[in-house]
């Protein structure tokens, strides 16, 4: 019987091993994989290399990441905010490495990495930084620098349901990077509000289908953060 389904966070984000990069879904706190973000944390893997659009929001979830030292590099599109002082402390420091890659070319990047595309051209980031050290293309006119697929060992992805085999369905703007992040990733981890009996899920409202995904784990749907910590059902725990 084919089931992708974990009863345990710990179990979930086994095996993540030092120097992995992982894709985080997420659109600031909007589909923010917290629950996975902690079992992270205290599985101990460190010197990561995390793509996310933002680079951590308050105290909580990557930003907790960030602030237990566990990560080398961030690869991201927003990595300042009104909140995020741990990111904006340790770049200042000189103790993080960012890489800025503009929202569009980020999911396209990603996206690239989970189609198979090998490379393709995009004209943002055209005669900035973004553009030094690239192949640069004119086409029908108009500049186009050269762009690499971005993947990744690990996606921690959060959804709204799954079933056994992994189709996932998403609630929302919490929809957000999670599909392509799911496809660009060797081992895609999720955590899900609740896993379904097969066949409950309409197959019209399936975005993941099952094959792009390695674990489920189910969270509990009254889950929330209270003062900063994640606090769930028991099948979190």
């Amino acid at each position: 019987m084919i089931s992708k389904t974990v009863a345990h966070l710990e179990e979930a984000v086994a095996g993540i091993e030092d120097g992995a990069t992982v894709l985080v879904g997420g659109f600031g706190l909007a589909g923010h994989p917290i629950a996975l973000i902690d079992a992270l944390l205290q599985q101990g893997a460190s010197d990561l290399t995390i793509v996310s659009n933002n680079a951590g929001n308050g105290d909580t979830g990557l930003a907790a990441l960030l602030k237990a030292g566990r990560v080398r590099k961030v690869i991201c599109s927003f990595p300042r905010q009104v909140d995020s002082w741990v990111f904006d402390g340790l770049y200042r420091a000189g103790e993080i490495e960012l890489e800025i890659v503009p929202q569009g070319n980020l999911a396209e990047r990603i996206r690239a990495a989970g189609s198979g595309i090998g490379a393709f051209y995009t004209p943002t980031g055209v005669g900035t930084l973004i553009a030094e050290g690239k192949e640069t293309r004119t086409i029908q006119g108009r500049d186009y620098i050269l762009e690499y697929p971005l993947g990744a060992d690990y996606a921690l992805v959060s959804a709204w349901k799954a079933d056994r085999w992994g189709n996932l369905v998403y609630r929302k703007t919490g929809r957000n990077f999670g599909p392509i992040m799911a496809a660009a990733a060797r081992t895609t981890i999720v955590q899900v509000d609740e896993v379904v009996d097969l066949g409950t899920l309409d197959p019209e409202t399936v975005v993941t289908p099952g094959i792009f995904v390695d674990r489920v784990v189910a969270i509990g749907e009254r889950a929330w953060l209270q003062d900063g910590a994640f606090v769930g059902s028991e099948s979190a725990s």
